[in-house]
């Protein structure tokens, strides 16, 4: 018997990766904010979860690099923080 949890992860991924541009692109979060990247990380590590029960290198390599730049987002944002 197939599980659905894997798509429901990987579906709750999308749509926090989503959220995030719909609210940037709404100008209700700033891309600077601590809030999109972590949108952005969390949701591409629920998407890479999902990927660990059926692979995609396209999907991983893309969900991969898109949690690096998140995380360098997040970076940025707490060492400016931390410098005032």
């Amino acid at each position: 018997m197939k599980s659905y949890l894997p798509d429901v992860v990987g579906t709750l991924g999308v749509a926090l990766i989503l959220l995030a541009y719909v609210l940037l692109q709404i100008e209700r979060l700033r891309s600077d904010a601590a809030a999109y990247s972590l949108l952005n990380a969390v949701g591409a590590i629920l998407i890479l979860v999902s990927l660990a029960y059926e692979f995609n290198f396209a999907a991983f390599l893309m969900e991969f690099s898109w949690l690096l730049v998140s995380l360098y987002g997040l970076g940025k944002f707490f060492l400016a923080r931390r410098g005032n």
